[in-house]
């Protein structure tokens, strides 16, 4: 059964200065790697690795975890829009629609969620905290809530299925902050909040 897992982190200004900053830094990146990918022909993710690592890196202050999640999503978004329009769904071909998807790089929004993993996130369940790599360094001790079925299905998973949770997003809004996971369970989920 596949689950969604979501948490409100609760950041204090300093946090949330932070994290917007690393929202910003990844999506500024990803347009640049996208740039490359449209200009250079080039969009498969170990070739955009190849050509784009080291500059995002240096230039934004990305970890290397958050590099290769900033590469990794232009990619996706490249076959996403490839697949989009083998099957027809940006109209037919010939179409305004259908010829103008493909003519620019395909640009990422300042606030967009950016994928996070476990090698950039440290939950700390009883305090109810999680530690998080930002571009301004490792942001310690930030508070987050939730329904309580989601915190157990969240401890529940941090305890059993560790490997499950290696795929997530942190999503901003107007003043609110989500982490938000995809998890595969084999057990239904009536059980695991009884």
């Amino acid at each position: 059964m596949k689950l969604v897992i979501r948490v409100k982190l609760l950041p204090t200004p300093e946090q949330a200065t932070a994290l917007q900053a690393t929202l910003h830094a990844c999506n500024a990146a990803a347009n640049h790697v996208s740039h490359t990918a449209f200009t250079t022909g080039t969009k498969r993710n170990r070739e955009l690795r190849a050509l784009t690592y080291t500059h995002l890196k240096t230039r934004w202050a990305l970890g290397s975890q958050a590099a290769q999640h900033v590469i990794k999503k232009t990619a996706d978004a490249y076959a996403a829009l490839t697949g989009n329009l083998k099957a027809g769904n940006l109209g037919k071909p010939g179409s305004t629609r259908f010829r103008r998807a493909p003519e620019k790089p395909i640009a990422f929004r300042p606030q967009g969620a950016q994928p996070y993993d476990d090698r950039m996130l440290s939950w700390q369940m009883p305090q109810r905290t999680v530690s998080i790599r930002t571009v301004a360094g490792r942001k310690k001790r930030l508070a987050f809530t939730g329904e309580e079925t989601q915190l157990l299905l969240l401890t529940h998973h941090r305890q059993v299925e560790h490997a499950d949770l290696n795929a997530s997003h942190v999503i901003a809004g107007r003043g609110w902050w989500m982490w938000v996971c995809g998890a595969e369970s084999q057990v239904p989920a009536l059980t695991l909040i009884a």
